[in-house]
């Protein structure tokens, strides 16, 4: 047995609006395209998006390494996502972490390497 591909699931209230969200907020590739499934690559990794979820504020354990952490927080909103909290940054503790939503509900995070 060979495995071929790893795929991440996301279930979207609204399937075209959570495939859009994550092409434009992480310049993602859309791969295939239907109301029942489509697939994205972002980094490499592709993700799932099944239509048909019921918009439920879920944990997905997604997590993307971003260069600039502060701008993609911007960008973030601008997509039509959200922070579920504030993240934090202190002088002992630069801004590393963010917890963030997707328009359907899926919850993920965004983080920055430590410098």
């Amino acid at each position: 047995m060979t495995v071929e591909k790893v795929k991440y699931v996301l279930f979207a209230a609204d399937w075209k609006r959570c495939l859009h969200f994550y092409q434009n907020l992480f310049s993602g590739s859309i791969r295939f395209e239907s109301e029942v499934w489509s697939e994205i690559e972002i980094a490499g990794a592709t993700i799932g998006i099944h239509g048909g979820g019921e918009g439920k504020r879920t944990w997905t354990g997604l997590s993307f390494q971003i260069d600039d952490l502060r701008s993609a927080i911007t960008r973030l909103t601008e997509c039509g996502g959200a922070l579920t909290a504030e993240p934090n940054d202190t002088p002992e503790d630069p801004l590393h972490l963010a917890m963030c939503i997707d328009p359907d509900g899926n919850e993920f995070m965004m983080t920055q390497k430590r410098r």
